[in-house]
């Protein structure tokens, strides 16, 4: 592994923390207060380092910088844009293992899976720059005598807010379409897991513009409620809960009318029907449920509804499964499972397992910390199989954020589709199933936003990935993405006379 990026110290380095300031106007500088936040490892519980906590005078400063940068930056040519944002995916690639490095010090999850996040992060930003010719507009016959035409223009300043899981991979991705479409960001990670975008700002300025990409850092309802709220910021994206996201939309409409796409929580279903392949089902209910980042997905298909025909067999294999995972260290390269985010997210997700066995049910797997002395330190909780789960209690309705796998038995596909809508949220669904029918009927009438069907969790360059219902509002990933950082324009001209 690389050393931790710009003077930030590994444990034991040293008995000061070092500071990590804002990324503004292509220059660090700490908080206007001085304040700073400590980020701890959640592997070890040693404090890595202080972060800046910036308030509203710091996101007023961000912001007036991204403004300042917004001209010129429109102006340049699409293919000139694309190049830089290209170039930064290349610096992300070389950078790749210092920046993993900084993502298991803050988040806890494995280097294997961190590393591949950096690699999926630089590869977020050249896929989007490849796509900088494809924001056109089009002609609309009106009349022998008119012209009319539609452009794609730049939105100006764009916020964007994003979450504690991925915090690389988000941090670059969430970037890249806006950058290509010919904005200028400001970016504001967790105040859990600031380092890597921080260290990303800073290898932008070695391939962008001064202020063309602002980071800053700080609590959410200090930081970036100011962004959102603030005047010049007309198009904003969340990624995160649905708690967040809604107050996110009251207090952009309470500042403005704004453009806001948020990608939020999921309860999601992952169905077996009889005739599946049960091998592939068994691997995809692990697989989907993202245990190797602790179950800390909005997209995990954390409730494992198993016809009833299947159940005994399946769990039994499944709970084998789940019992032969290592947890360890995240640096180890044998580690399965690492530490959850933060002492909140770990206590919340020990309350539901509590809850879970209150209201009846069994635990299959898992169910509490690792039996190994030496992760005593850290916020690990072993993968969690509960068994005998009602569809309605608690544990099978909220989103825990967490590795704990519900099992929730049915007999017919009505029922298997009626248990799969009974939540408030909709954004993904995994079917397992040999009979076509039965599949595309499902991915019909499942209301979800990206089916697989005998697959799960796997996302595919260029395919959109947004959800229904209370999910979120917007698509990212993809081309519809790109589009959605531009403002529609119509221009209709009347010409009349001959031609001279």
């Amino acid at each position: 592994m690389a050393e931790i990026a710009q003077g930030v110290q590994a444990p034991g380095r040293g008995t000061d923390p070092a500071r990590l300031g804002l990324w503004i106007d292509g220059a660090r500088r700490e908080a206007a207060s001085g304040k700073t936040i400590e980020s701890t490892n959640p592997a070890t519980g040693e404090v890595v380092c202080l972060v800046a906590q910036a308030d509203e005078t710091d996101v007023d400063d961000a912001v007036a910088a991204a403004k300042r940068a917004f001209p010129a930056w429109r102006e340049l040519p699409p293919l000139e844009r694309a190049r830089m944002v290209a170039s930064l995916g290349d610096l992300v690639e070389r950078h790749a293992e210092e920046l993993c490095l900084l993502d298991v010090l803050d988040n806890g999850s494995p280097a294997k899976e961190m590393i591949a996040d950096a690699r999926n992060g630089a590869w977020a930003l050249r896929y989007f720059a490849g796509l900088a010719l494809e924001l056109r507009g089009h002609t609309v016959p009106t009349g022998h005598n008119r012209l009319d035409y539609t452009l794609r223009q730049p939105y100006g300043v764009v916020g964007r807010i994003v979450p504690f899981n991925h915090p690389l991979l988000f941090a670059a991705r969430s970037i890249a379409a806006p950058l290509v479409a010919g904005n200028t960001v400001v970016l504001k990670p967790s105040e859990y897991t600031s380092m890597s975008a921080v260290r990303l700002g800073e290898l932008a300025s070695e391939v962008l513009p001064p202020g063309v990409l602002n980071v800053i850092t700080g609590f959410g309802h200090d930081a970036g409620d100011a962004l959102v709220r603030h005047p010049d910021v007309r198009r904003l994206a969340f990624t995160g809960s649905v708690p967040t996201g809604r107050r996110i939309q009251l207090s952009a409409a309470s500042a403005g009318v704004k453009h806001v796409t948020l990608e939020l929580g999921g309860k999601n279903p992952i169905v077996v029907f009889p005739d599946a392949d049960i091998d592939a089902a068994i691997e995809g209910a692990v697989f989907g449920m993202n245990f190797t980042w602790q179950g800390q997905s909005c997209g995990s298909t954390s409730r494992l509804l198993v016809h009833s025909s299947l159940h005994d067999d399946f769990v039994a294999r499944l709970a084998q499964r789940l019992e032969a995972m290592r947890s360890g260290m995240p640096e180890d390269a044998a580690t399965d499972t690492g530490a959850i985010v933060n002492k909140a997210q770990y206590d919340k997700v020990l309350s539901y397992i509590d809850i879970a066995v209150s209201d009846g049910a069994r635990v299959r797997a898992g169910g509490g910390r690792p039996d190994d002395p030496s992760l005593d330190r850290g916020l690990f909780i072993r993968p969690t199989l509960l068994d005998d789960v009602a569809p309605d209690s608690r544990v099978a309705q909220e989103e825990i954020f967490g590795p704990v796998l519900s099992v929730i038995t049915f007999d017919t596909y009505a029922d298997a589709v009626a248990i799969a809508n009974s939540v408030e949220y909709g954004l993904t669904a995994s079917v397992f199933t040999q009979d076509l029918k039965r599949a595309h009927s499902f991915a019909r009438d499942v209301e979800a936003g990206f089916v697989w069907v005998n697959d799960s969790s796997r996302h595919f360059p260029g395919v959109p990935f947004g959800g229904f219902k209370e999910s979120g509002v917007g698509t990212e990933e993809s081309f519809e993405e790109l589009e959605s950082y531009t403002q529609l324009k119509n221009v209709n001209v009347r010409f009349d006379g001959e031609g001279q």
